[in-house]
Formats: structure tokens, sequence, C-alpha cells
């Protein structure tokens, strides 16, 4: 399951990025996983600048998470949570993967730094099944349960 690709921080690779993902992990919903990636990734475009080289690593840990980094060259720049207002068009990236993934940071190495988050793995949709609720049960509440036999 690990893969990495080395990419430029361009934005024509977001798409083409979360695309890959999609693929990679076909079957499994990989929504969480793909706006992390796609957020990580704009901010490199946006705070080092278009053309920054950059290596996505994805992989398995041994709790059930997956675990996605971005790594640039650039170890001065780091991440910081900004507010933004209202009617700002940017500013909620990092927002939105700390509410996203398990838990994220930043490590800096001998070339560069690395930008991580952990999220829960991707659940294959064929392991999810909608439960109907029956008369008797929360007529909200919807269960989801892993087939059994798998």
């Amino acid at each position: 399951m690990p893969f990495t690709v080395d990419l430029v921080a361009v934005p024509k690779a977001v798409p083409v990025v979360r695309r890959m993902l999609r693929a990679r992990f076909a079957g499994a919903d990989t929504t969480d996983l793909t706006l992390c990636v796609g957020e990580l990734l704009t901010n490199v475009i946006v705070h080092l600048g278009e053309g920054a080289p950059v290596t996505l690593r994805v992989s398995g840990t041994h709790t059930g998470r997956i675990r996605a980094e971005l790594s640039d060259p650039v170890p001065g720049v780091w991440p910081v949570h900004r507010s933004a207002g209202a009617g700002d068009e940017s500013g909620r990236g990092l927002l939105l993967v700390d509410a996203l993934a398990l838990r994220w940071g930043v490590e800096r190495g001998l070339h560069g730094k690395t930008v991580w988050c952990e999220l829960r793995a991707p659940v294959r949709r064929a392991d999810v099944v909608w439960a109907a609720p029956s008369c008797r049960s929360d007529p909200f509440r919807v269960s989801l349960r892993k087939p059994t036999g798998s």
C-alpha cells in the first residue's frame, strides 16, 4: 500500500494528486485523505511559490491509520494556523486538516521539512452496509457494520 510520488507544486497538481489517491484506494472512501493532501499541497503552492519540488508519501500504520506526508526543500517556512474572516477566500486549509486528521504535525529534516497527517484508513465502500432502521429503533439512527464472512 505505501507509495511515493515526486511532483512540482503547481495548481494543476492538486486535482491530479486527488485523482491519484482515489485510484490508489479504488473502492474506498478517500474524501478526508484527498481533502487533507490537497490542502497541504495548496499550502506549499501559496507559501513557497509555484514550482517548488515536493514529495508525497502515503503509508499505512500498525494502528489502522493512514499517514500522508508532504516534504518540501524549505525548512524555514512552517505552516501556521490563520484566522480567516467570513469573506476571506483562503486561510482555512490547516483548520480543515486539524478537524479531519487524528493528528498532524511538521518535522524538520536535513533537506527541508515534512508536513504530515494521520487519518483513519479509508474504508472500502463494499465493507459498509447501511442498515435500515426498524420500527422499534430510532428512525434517525443509521448503523454501519462490517459484513460477516470477510
